[in-house]
């Protein structure tokens, strides 16, 4: 056994959950804004009652497009939605509505420059859904481990764009998500506070030696 990683390096795919810049939510009517007081901005669709149907927002789709085509994706002609089900607090229906199979497009990169080179990272695709709500955790205030939850965010639009397994330092990292944030605030389409939770990012991760072609064992680090 040797401590020794220099005949290793890592490789790195990145999620990046972007919320977009509409003044109502994915499939509801609900505002989309951020700072209003708990569960101020909810919609009978936000709360699954029974009956209700989702209308997708076309503003939301018409800022979708727009991040698209300005990083060179394919736009398929037809995509579906898919529910994507998983049972907590901040899924009233118990499902998100996403994109699986069919994402409204394809491929595409993102410009970056490092060390005074230019470069792009590959992307395997763009697709949109909507998002969670808030659950707060109140073990420190209550000792009782109560858990609030906050509707406002649920069913706000994101668009999830997916790298390639391409990157390798986190200095490439950090200057792909610095460029896809200044892409998408140039656009008009998202602020991307990331204060604000507009701009979050999950990172794949693994390990492999220096000229291996397979991937290693993957490790996903949420937010």
């Amino acid at each position: 056994y040797s401590s020794d990683m220099t005949d290793y390096e890592p490789v790195i795919g990145l999620e990046v959950h972007v919320q977009l810049l509409t003044r109502s939510k994915l499939f509801s009517p609900a505002p989309s804004r951020y700072g209003d007081g708990p569960n101020h901005n909810v919609d009978v669709v936000d709360v699954a009652l029974p009956g209700t149907l989702p209308v997708t927002n076309a503003a939301a789709v018409d800022m979708a497009l727009a991040l698209g085509l300005a990083l060179g994706c394919s736009i398929r002609r037809t995509s579906v939605f898919a529910r994507k089900h998983y049972f907590y607090p901040d899924l009233p229906k118990g499902y998100q509505i996403s994109q699986y199979e069919e994402p409204y497009s394809t491929d595409g990169a993102v410009p970056i420059e490092l060390d005074g080179e230019m470069r792009s990272i590959a992307l395997t695709r763009i697709h949109m859904e909507e998002d969670a709500a808030k659950n707060i955790h109140d073990d420190a205030v209550t000792g009782g481990g109560v858990t609030h939850v906050d509707l406002n965010r649920a069913g706000a639009p994101l668009v999830e764009i997916v790298s390639t397994p391409s990157i390798h330092t986190p200095e490439e990292a950090g200057a792909y998500l610095r460029s896809l944030r200044q892409i998408l605030r140039y656009l008009d389409v998202s602020d991307a506070d990331l204060e604000k939770g507009q701009f979050r990012c999950d990172a794949n991760v693994s390990v492999r030696k220096i000229g291996d072609t397979k991937l290693g064992t993957r490790t996903e680090l949420k937010n």
